[in-house]
């Protein structure tokens, strides 16, 4: 039984922009989380059709930021040292985007292949020198895969598998897809730092499950696979890589039981836990309104910085008006003069930020906020401040 802790109420698409004049009714639904009494995983307690968050025009490219190019060019080339060492190798990503991860291998002459069901992203990966087979991952395609390219020593996926509901078709795909000593490797958003920054954000459409190393030993082990090693990893405000083989095929690191261990000791899945979480949000909610209320009284100027996916939760939650927040600049083509899901906020290339500076930026893209403040000298020179929401409402220089 899935018991409920927070509801942020009807929410937008996350990543459904639309054109100022659009005036087609907008879909929305319910974002409430609860926590499964038996196994700990902390989910959405209503699911997003899939084929609404990704499909051709889906507008999120993983190469935009030079962090997460490094960092998917190292984990690439982890994989060439530890586990594509055997003759003729292959690998398989879940999500692969723009080819971000798979062009390093491909530049290695490595066998890969991304499985990719949002056309645009995938036509950027091909173009790149990318293989991808533009559907959504389940047990019919890893079969169709198998068949084709026979096994996979590696699948691998990045803030992917937790969007995914259907994990008994996922297994019974990695089942049917790995060879007998390959591994499936993931990495997401980590509910520990979640829970631990306020990352309430982290909490959309697309993320449906929200890890922990306990939630996802249990759900492996009902599948057959074991949790065979974590590593805290520091991008997108803080995940955790998770390996999995099937059970008995590795000795699992120490670092399984020292996760497992820290969990258990701040008592992570503990109602008592989630729901000091739910009140430090309405926290938040409560004092990011109040301080740009009084700006908008003091005659301040308000932007917001990065039309992100997970900004979506805040502007609509917290009820962001484009009176107290005048536009979002972003430096994602396909977002560009258009507005923002359901808050509206309109949303203008980066080149705006600069051309005016305001009084103030509220940081929605806070995953970047190093980047994006060694980039951004300009504003704070210029005497302008950001606003920052995880873990608590800060004005900062």
């Amino acid at each position: 039984m899935v018991i409920e802790f927070i509801d942020f109420g009807q929410q937008p698409l996350s990543d459904a922009f639309r054109a100022p004049e659009q005036d087609d009714e907008e879909f929305f639904y319910r974002l409430a989380v609860g926590r499964c009494e038996s196994c700990s995983m902390v989910q959405l307690l209503e699911e997003v059709p899939r084929a609404k968050m990704f499909h051709t025009d889906y507008p999120y490219f993983s190469s935009g930021s030079s962090v997460m190019r490094e960092h998917f060019e190292n984990t690439a080339n982890t994989f060439l040292e530890k586990e594509l060492t055997g003759a003729d190798p292959f690998i398989v990503e879940l999500g692969s985007n723009d080819g971000i991860m798979l062009r390093t291998i491909a530049k290695a002459g490595v066998r890969h292949l991304g499985v990719e069901p949002s056309g645009r992203v995938a036509d950027h990966a091909r173009s790149q020198g990318v293989h991808v087979l533009t559907e959504f991952f389940e047990e019919g395609t890893a079969a169709t895969v198998r068949a084709e390219y026979g096994p996979a020593d590696v699948v691998f996926a990045a803030n992917t598998f937790c969007h995914i509901p259907y994990v008994d078709s996922i297994f019974a795909g990695l089942d049917a897809l790995l060879t007998p000593g390959g591994v499936f490797v993931f990495e997401d958003p980590y509910l520990g730092e979640i829970v631990e920054r306020t990352s309430f954000d982290q909490i959309y459409d697309e993320h449906f499950y929200f890890f922990s190393a306990t939630s996802v030993r249990a759900m492996a082990e009902r599948f057959g696979f074991e949790l065979v090693d974590v590593e805290r990893l520091p991008v997108h405000g803080g995940e955790v890589r998770y390996t999995l083989a099937r059970a008995g095929a590795r000795v699992p690191t120490q670092a399984v039981a020292d996760l497992l261990a820290e969990e258990s000791a701040r008592a992570l899945h503990a109602p008592a836990t989630l729901e000091a979480f739910a009140a430090a949000v309405g926290v938040i909610r409560a004092d990011l309104i109040a301080l740009l209320r009084r700006l908008k009284d003091e005659g301040a100027t308000v932007v917001g910085y990065g039309a992100t996916a997970k900004s979506a939760t805040v502007t609509n939650y917290c009820g962001i008006t484009p009176e107290l927040v005048s536009y979002v600049c972003d430096t994602t083509p396909a977002k560009q003069n258009r507005v923002t899901p359901g808050a509206h906020l309109p949303v203008r290339p980066a080149e705006a930020f600069a051309g005016s500076y305001p009084d103030y930026a509220l940081l929605f893209a806070w995953n970047h906020a190093a980047e994006i403040m060694a980039k951004e000298t300009g504003f704070s020179a210029a005497g302008g401040k950001w606003i920052l929401y995880t873990p608590s409402v800060r004005v900062v220089g």
